[in-house]
């Protein structure tokens, strides 16, 4: 490798403070043009395999690897700092479709080699010009935010465990063939990217390693939304928990259809940006008719605007398209990366920030079947059109987040979870606004968690059954991407005064921010408002510890935010 696994982040940051870097351009225009038989993508290998091969071109990097090594090299001589490896369909789930299922580490660890043998060459020659390989991910060709079938919204082709799975099996390949980057990229749905990007961290603490991600999302008509309903904003929300070097977007608009898109991301994300843009929109034949020059010009229009800090080009973009970008882009400043700013920010379909400006924020609670009879009733007889009716009259009576729970003795709560929140993903007047999973059981939580696009909020973990569950317990939902609510319950039980229930919430404070790296602004503490107005004495002043606790949280540990709800009445929290 050109740096070791240890320093390849920070080489990269080095140079991205310095100047634009360069991706590659499209392998798969590139293999077209060669006029491939189905024999050239047989080869010996595959030479009786059992269905037709061609047009499988992740499947060149076994039968006709001198290709695609070619490629890569053409594009680090046209001016690539960063080529992609030819691995976009190289998981089980896409594989499946030409019966390859069981070449999938081996795919991706030929790849990685063949991309990485490119750049060590080039690198040798230029050294003061390092090379690096980005190990392609793509989004597979299923959805897990949406239906198939237009007559049962429910179902999904791929679950978030499977797809993790297959995202783990690529993940090995690309690491073992010796990729300086990981590179989940073209997401149309979000919930598929949080499934590699949970592959990804899992992976890495399991085998003791840690490479720089980019990610790279695609925005597929003029709504501004990914195929699955996000808006650019949306989606940065639901994916900043994870430590990535660069965001971006690439794929299906040309540079100039994509302009709104990128300053808008560019805006809201802190980390470095990425881009690279189809050689314009396709013709009537399917092809990408824009020039190397112009499609330079317009991304020189966006690196002088400070919006760059990768740049290259996806479908329909060649060598020649590359070396003029280079070019164009090589007397550019980089983007300066913007600062973080402390909010909340939360999201369904579309973002919800919480500043500490904001007023309260509501959470509609009669989709949780132990506040309503009625929601408790539909779910029991399986009345989802009548329960998502009591889920879109919160959102219109202005429910800011919708509460979903389904702790009920008769019901399969896990199941009723996943059923109900993929009904409301098929439903984006309800969808638009971010989830809350509240169940006293985590695996109710973990099962809901799989199910959202979104950030959501988990409600809720304590204290309760000691530091070792809790840690691994918040660990997970960090890893999952939600905000979480941490209740006033230590191994003792639930406070009830002041003092405990501060003392409470800095000992959970110390351990999120420490040990799982939770920002204040993604933690929600509860005090718990206990029942009041009972004539007994000892509850006369639970109501007054309640208010001076949350006083002095927010006073205390800055940047959290705070609740309180009694059963019954909606849960509410301040910025």
């Amino acid at each position: 490798m050109t740096t070791t696994q240890q320093t390849t982040r920070q080489v990269l940051e080095k140079i991205l403070d310095e100047r634009i870097l360069v991706l590659d351009g499209a392998m798969g225009t590139m293999i077209q043009d060669e006029n491939l038989t189905e024999a050239d993508f047989r080869g010996t290998r595959f030479a009786d395999h059992p269905c037709d091969l061609k047009g499988c071109n992740d499947l060149l990097c076994l039968t006709k690897p001198e290709l695609i090594y070619d490629i890569h090299r053409k594009f680090f001589l046209a001016g690539a700092d960063i080529v992609e490896t030819n691995t976009f369909n190289s998981t089980s789930i896409s594989m499946a479709d030409y019966q390859l299922e069981s070449v999938v580490y081996d795919l991706n660890r030929a790849a990685a080699e063949l991309a990485r043998k490119a750049a060590d060459e080039i690198s040798a020659l230029q050294p003061d010009k390092p090379r690096f390989v980005a190990g392609s991910i793509g989004p597979t060709n299923r959805t897990a935010s949406m239906s198939p079938d237009v007559n049962n919204p429910g179902f999904r082709a791929v679950s978030f465990d499977e797809l993790v799975e297959t995202y783990t099996e690529e993940i090995s390949g690309l690491i073992d063939g010796g990729v300086d980057v990981l590179m989940p990229e073209t997401t149309f749905d979000t919930l598929n990217l949080k499934a590699c990007l949970f592959a990804i961290e899992s992976y890495f603490e399991e085998h003791n390693v840690r490479l720089p991600v980019m990610i790279s999302v695609t925005i597929t008509d003029a709504s501004g939304r990914t195929l699955s309903g996000q808006t650019v904003e949306a989606f940065w929300n639901s994916v900043a928990h994870a430590n990535i070097l660069s965001v971006g977007i690439n794929c299906a608009l040309g540079a100039e259809e994509m302009r709104g898109y990128v300053e808008e991301l560019a805006r809201v994300s802190p980390c470095y940006f990425s881009c690279h843009p189809n050689a314009g929109l396709p013709n009537e034949f399917g092809e990408y008719d824009d020039t190397p020059e112009h499609m330079a010009a317009v991304l020189k229009e966006f690196a002088a605007s400070g919006w760059l800090n990768i740049v290259g080009g996806c479908c329909g973009t060649t060598p020649e398209h590359i070396s003029a970008i280079s070019e164009a882009v090589a007397d550019e400043k980089p983007r300066e990366r913007v600062s973080a700013v402390s909010a909340s920010r939360l999201s369904g379909l579309e973002p919800l920030t919480i500043s500490p400006e904001s007023n309260f924020i509501m959470v509609g609670e009669r989709t949780n079947v132990t506040g309503s009879r009625k929601f408790a009733r539909l779910i029991r007889e399986e009345k989802y059109d009548e329960a998502l009716h009591v889920a879109r009259q919160q959102v219109e009576n202005g429910a800011n987040i919708i509460d979903v729970n389904m702790d009920e003795g008769l019901l399969d709560s896990e199941k009723e979870m996943e059923t109900f929140l993929h009904l409301i993903a098929s439903e984006p007047d309800i969808a638009r606004v971010p989830i809350m999973i509240d169940s006293s059981k985590f695996s109710v939580i973990e099962r809901g968690l799989k199910c959202v696009q979104g950030k959501a909020i988990v409600n809720s973990i304590s204290l309760k059954e000691g530091e070792e569950q809790f840690l691994n317990q918040a660990k997970l939902v960090r890893r999952y991407g939600a905000a979480v609510v941490v209740m006033a319950f230590n191994e003792e039980g639930q406070a009830t005064d002041c003092e405990s229930k501060v003392a409470i919430s800095k000992r959970a404070y110390q351990l999120l921010t420490e040990e799982v790296g939770f920002p204040p602004e993604d933690i929600i503490f509860d005090p718990n408002i206990l029942t009041v107005g009972t004539g007994m004495e000892e509850h006369a002043n639970y109501a007054v510890e309640f208010f001076d606790a949350i006083k002095r949280i927010k006073a205390e540990l800055l940047g959290v935010k705070t609740s309180g709800g009694v059963s019954n009445v909606s849960f509410s929290f301040r910025g």
